[in-house]
């Protein structure tokens, strides 16, 4: 696997200096999204709208929306269901007593379309693949009615207490947690109706939250990131059942471990890629499969959130009917 690299430009150079950035990232940009580069680089450089995801479990939409205005707070609904925008907010909508009770989590607007386009249903099993700090696990627990079974997998030890404590204060009542490196999970007999895999990647999409990404994201990283990515999605696609379904996201902007992912688990597993609501068509680039296309970006400045890449895929026939 070789990483995309294009002729430097007095245009990538200029914007690489104006805004603080690695040329090697700018210049990519150019030639993946062409005048919108530096609209993508002005959307991260004024900030993303802070959301919050409404929990279900605890609190319809209405009664969540009068406790939080009666505190100050101004809310607006997003095209994204149970998704709202804080317009404004007194103090941080991350210190109220709400907060605190379960009743919302507080998460990008992007980060709420994994588990949608999934589509959990009550009594299912899913399993999500790299599941802290808990936001998509919790929102599947809540899209399932707290029926079936949630079988979050976290290999990180530091990184079980977050999620633990964020399904507690959430109320997912049919979570298992289990510390475990995602790609031993199909050695564990586990067979999935559905199973999301929120892959972890060089987050050239949160540059907002993360400005050092602007200049410590190199090749190397992305290589890394995108030989990982690989064996997760081929270990996350083998526990699905037959006709289950997978959804694989990353919150990066490069097609190494977007397009390129997908197209790689195409090549090497029987599967089709399904229309997804929200967002925007994926890139289409030379040698990926046109289905890829099915797949959805999301961009700081058309979307006004982080910038996102979601896929989903239904498994057919056997799954391991084309070579490794």
């Amino acid at each position: 696997m070789k990483v995309l690299d294009f002729p430097s430009s007095k245009k990538a150079k200029e914007l690489a200096v104006k805004y603080g950035y690695d040329e090697f990232i700018v210049r990519r940009w150019l030639h993946f999204f062409g005048d919108e580069t530096e609209d993508i680089i002005r959307a991260f450089e004024e900030g993303i709208p802070k959301y919050i995801r409404i929990n279900t479990l605890k609190i319809d939409e209405k009664g969540l929306l009068e406790r939080l205005e009666s505190r100050g707070f101004k809310l607006k609904k997003t095209e994204v269901p149970y998704c709202f925008e804080v317009v404004e907010e007194p103090y941080s909508i991350g210190a109220t007593p709400e907060y605190l009770m379960g009743y919302y989590y507080v998460m990008d607007k992007s980060s709420c379309i994994p588990p949608l386009a999934l589509e959990p249903k009550p009594g299912e099993v899913v399993v999500d693949l790299a599941a802290s700090p808990g936001g998509k696990t919790t929102f599947l627990s809540m899209l399932m009615e707290n029926k079936g079974a949630v079988i979050a997998v976290e290999p990180q030890k530091e990184r079980l207490q977050p999620l633990i404590d964020n399904i507690n204060r959430m109320g997912a009542m049919n979570v298992a947690v289990i510390n475990v490196d995602g790609r031993r999970v199909p050695a564990m007999g586990i067979k999935a109706d559905r199973v999301l895999l929120d892959a972890p990647c060089t987050g050239e999409g949160i540059i907002h939250k993360d400005p050092s990404r602007k200049t410590d994201r190199g090749k190397e990283d992305i290589l890394f990131c995108s030989s990982l990515q690989r064996e997760l999605v081929l270990a996350a696609f083998d526990c699905l059942k037959e006709g289950g379904v997978m959804v694989y996201s990353t919150c990066s902007l490069t097609p190494e471990e977007n397009e390129f992912v997908v197209d790689f688990l195409l090549e090497r597993r029987k599967g089709v890629v399904e229309e997804i609501e929200w967002g925007d068509e994926a890139l289409a680039l030379p040698g990926v499969k046109n289905e890829v296309s099915k797949a959805r970006r999301f961009y700081p400045h058309r979307h006004q959130c982080s910038g996102f890449f979601v896929a989903r895929i239904r498994k057919v026939g056997d799954s391991k009917a084309k070579p490794e």
